[in-house]
């Protein structure tokens, strides 16, 4: 345990100094643009005039009292202290968010608590935001959880939330939260801290505060594009949908209030449950729907949700943290594909998860009989490792259980997005980037087939392309059935054969990742790309390599990640899968089926070599073979236990699962 904390904190110390880094790296015109624009040598807060004559300033007025002494720093030094007193304060927050958990909790979760949350925010997109912005969001969600966790007396705890609530006056929710709790002297003092606060700010600019609260409605009219994607509140939500005038304002209106009631309400009994940091998560969430203008520097409350415990199996247990874990840290583009049919829920995702958290996710209530002991997960007898030299990974047990399904698909999309972007990246960030080095190592690949008598891709390419049947064919084979046929094994394992699913889906996923390795250190040009030796790129069309097309996603792929194949790779995965799972000998040839035309259409259309499709089925066999040796050989289940037809009791699977037999 000790030298696990240790070494989270150095990957905390390492993540702070890397985000650092990247903040000062940056040219003075581009970082800490908001920061500039308040307290800069033409900033709103260091010449005369209102702060609200323009739209770069959206804070409160007391806000601006308290920056206003900044202006008198030089921008280097500002610059330095501001960036590193923001990942100060997120030190401060992740250690009180830490001590702040439930108790009792065991004491490996008391030690690595820490190092993970001050991890996990640095890596937080609304952290990232504010340090590249230089914005203060960090400091009210730091006063609240310093008022109800870190000191004594409800005084001071008003004292510290109404000064948050005066920097964003959202905030004051929390006094509703106090109150309905038992504390009402300090929820009181918080009312009482704001006022004075606000007073304070309206006695020194009363012309800026009247602007502010009076004529922009509490700061609701401030701010530039509020339906921008990045303005992630129930108004911003709206806004999008086309909603505006006064219908848009009475939705928003109901809607917020509806959110106020039921959010407050679960609060109130996560609270009154012992759940206080869960409380605060949820109340902070409330705020952010309700909010007329929630940018994404001000989204930490939805990480803070990732304390709640929802679902009784413990293969359930994971899914929330996980999602809650994706949405802060990843952006949107990576939870979702850039379909039009997506784009209401890619462009509110944050929203809906802090909705979700506010108001729809059974969290269990410490009282429940799962919240301590949730149903564990069945799985089969353990096998003795296959060599006793490498030794089977401890914690990768073969599971018997099917997996739960929105995890499964979050991770399905982040990793095919992660897939995406690693190709990408292998070429410089564009598809022109390295095409020297991959044209290089097409005409070796080349060469090599040529010694080996088996470059046959320019008389099949050339056969496809003058018989109309075969291009046709083979060009819609291409194109759809690299994903359709996968996705199909998949979705029939998920439902029919749970514990065949996970061992198919961790051989892909082994085989696909050494694929990426591929792919960046052999950067290849597939034949339709080599213009010297005469292919012709059937699917595509002839192309301008200065300006290429191809198709939606010219922008996002790496035409030099030919090398191995993973069109034929998971078209042989397919065919595997099947052959060995299918109960029927017509079906074992079905499948195997598959990787024969996959074989055919990649080579017909030009995009690739053969050497390609041998390097694909390496990396599928593998992966197949690193999933053997970590967790052993595939179980086989009885088909009544793989569909649920009949539930199992007891952790020992001795009657149904051969558990010791290889496949």
């Amino acid at each position: 345990m000790g030298a696990a904390r240790v070494v989270l904190w150095l990957v905390a110390a390492v993540l702070a100094i890397r985000q650092m880094a990247v903040v000062l790296r940056t040219p003075e015109g581009d970082r800490l643009t908001d920061l500039e624009t308040w307290i800069g040598p033409e900033g709103v807060l260091h010449v005369n005039g209102s702060f609200y004559d323009t739209d770069k300033f959206t804070g409160t007025p007391f806000a601006g009292l308290v920056l206003k002494p900044l202006t008198r720093a030089g921008e280097q030094a500002l610059g330095w202290m501001w960036t590193f007193g923001t990942l100060g304060l997120v030190v401060v927050l992740g250690v009180v968010a830490a001590r702040a958990l439930p108790q009792p909790v065991a004491r490996r979760t008391s030690l690595l608590a820490a190092p993970v949350a001050v991890s996990l925010l640095i890596l937080s997109l609304p952290v990232r935001n504010t340090l590249y912005l230089g914005q203060t969001s960090i400091l009210p969600v730091l006063l609240v959880l310093l008022g109800l966790f870190a000191v004594r007396g409800q005084r001071t705890c008003g004292v510290l939330i109404g000064i948050g609530a005066a920097l964003q006056p959202t905030m004051l929710l929390f006094a509703a939260l106090l109150w309905f709790t038992g504390r009402k002297r300090a929820a009181a003092t918080t009312g009482g801290a704001f006022a004075a606060c606000t007073a304070l700010a309206w006695a020194a600019m009363p012309s800026d505060s009247t602007t502010y609260w009076i004529h922009h409605l509490a700061g609701a009219g401030l701010g530039a594009n509020p339906d921008a994607n990045a303005n992630q509140s129930l108004h911003g939500m709206l806004l999008r949908a086309g909603l505006e005038g006064p219908l848009e304002i009475g939705i928003f209106l109901v809607l917020s209030a509806a959110v106020i009631a039921l959010g407050l309400r679960r609060a109130v009994r996560y609270a009154q449950d012992g759940q206080l940091l869960l409380a605060v998560a949820i109340t902070g969430c409330v705020a952010v729907a309700v909010s007329p203008t929630t940018w994404q520097h001000q989204l930490l409350w939805v990480l803070f949700a990732v304390v709640g415990r929802a679902g009784k199996r413990r293969s359930d247990r994971y899914m929330w943290p996980v999602a809650v874990v994706l949405v802060s840290t990843l952006p949107a583009k990576m939870m979702l594909p850039n379909m039009p049919v997506t784009e209401p829920i890619r462009d509110n995702i944050v929203l809906i998860a802090a909705l979700a958290a506010a108001t729809v996710v059974p969290f269990l209530s410490r009282q429940h009989p799962q919240y301590r002991s949730p149903i564990p997960t069945e799985y089969a007898e353990p096998v003795p490792a296959r060599w006793s030299r490498v030794p089977l990974v401890p914690f990768w047990r073969r599971v018997l259980a099917r997996p739960n399904l929105l995890l499964e698909l979050l991770l399905i999309r982040v990793g095919y997005s992660a897939y995406q972007q690693v190709r990408l990246a292998a070429t410089g960030g564009t598809i022109s980037g390295g095409r020297a080095d991959a044209e290089h190592h097409g005409e070796q690949v080349h060469a090599i087939e040529q010694f080996l008598h088996i470059d046959i891709e320019h008389w099949f390419n050339h056969l496809t392309a003058r018989t109309g049947w075969m291009q046709d064919f083979f060009n819609f084979y291409y194109t759809s059935f690299h994903f359709l046929v996968p996705l199909t094994v998949l979705g029939v394992l998920y439902v029919r054969r749970p514990a065949d699913y996970r061992w198919a889906r961790s051989a892909l996923g082994f085989a696909t990742v050494l694929a990426l390795i591929g792919f960046w250190a052999y950067p290849l040009a597939p034949p339709r790309l080599m213009p010297e030796l005469g292919f012709i790129d059937t699917v595509h069309g002839v192309q301008d390599f200065t300006q290429p097309d191809y198709g939606t996603l010219t922008q996002l792929t790496n035409q030099y990640a030919a090398m191995p194949s993973l069109h034929f790779g998971w078209s042989l995965w397919c065919g595997l899968v099947i052959a060995v799972i299918a109960p029927r000998w017509w079906m074992k040839a079905l499948g195997l089926v598959h990787p024969f035309f996959t074989v055919c259409a990649i080579v017909g259309t030009g995009n690739h070599w053969v050497l390609d499709a041998v390097g694909g089925a390496a990396v599928v066999g593998a992966g197949f073979g690193l999933t053997y040796l970590l967790s052993g050989p595939r179980v086989r289940q009885s088909l009544k236990v793989a569909t649920g037809a009949e539930p199992v009791s007891g952790r020992s699977k001795v009657d149904l699962v051969k558990a010791r037999t290889p496949s």
